[in-house]
């Protein structure tokens, strides 16, 4: 049976388990989720009453949450390129990196993102300063991580750089990553260059317009 895939093009979540699926060439059917689409909606809901995407289904299994999928993927349909190490300690690396890309990049990325979509009357503009220096922070302690590194957790690509490459792609276009910053900057660069996320990039293009904080003529 077909692995399917509930998602959407220019989702960061989604586009983290797509470059997974990317790297190993693993088949799959994709179920993209659109309002225009009821079925495939109701389908999502039924699978996961939360309706947080992406959801893998793999022969009437149900897999929810991108990182959870991407472990899944390699343990029952694992490829050339493994995207979590063998050994026990390479792997826990990789995970706190994932956990980093999860929390202190995207998280407040999104914040910002959402708070952008409420009426005037109910913005946090409180909680969207902070969110912008927890990435200035997350920039900075990251700059130093990627001086001595070609990935996320090393010198292979990993589940770790999975999440990375949406959540800094995104998070450049919500608070730009400062010129300071050369290290973060030259990974995004090599992210982008990866030809995983590069067609989970070029796939998402027709979402552009989108984008609530308007997407910029880059990238």
């Amino acid at each position: 049976m077909t692995l399917k895939l509930y998602a959407h093009p220019f989702s960061a979540y989604c586009q983290k388990a797509l470059v997974a699926l990317y790297e190993n060439d693993t088949p799959f059917e994709l179920r993209e989720l659109s309002h225009d689409n009821p079925q495939v909606m109701a389908e999502l809901t039924a699978l996961w009453p939360l309706k947080r995407f992406p959801v893998l289904v793999d022969a009437g299994r149900t897999v929810t949450e991108a990182t959870i999928i991407i472990e899944y993927l390699g343990l029952y349909y694992p490829g050339p390129v493994p995207l979590l190490p063998a050994d026990p300690r390479a792997a826990l690396e990789v995970r706190s990196m994932d956990r980093f890309f999860d929390n202190y990049i995207s998280t407040p990325s999104q914040k910002i993102v959402f708070d952008s979509l409420r009426p005037e009357t109910d913005r946090d503009p409180c909680g969207v300063a902070d969110a912008r220096a927890m990435l200035e922070i997350a920039y900075g302690w990251l700059d130093g991580i990627m001086a001595g590194r070609e990935w996320a957790a090393g010198d292979t690509f990993s589940l770790a750089d999975c999440g990375a490459a949406p959540f800094l792609f995104y998070a450049d276009w919500t608070h730009r990553i400062d010129a300071s910053f050369a290290h973060v900057i030259a990974y995004r660069q090599r992210l982008l260059a990866r030809p995983s996320f590069a067609r989970a990039v070029d796939e998402a293009r027709p979402y552009r317009p989108l984008f609530p904080l308007g997407a910029p003529d880059r990238d």
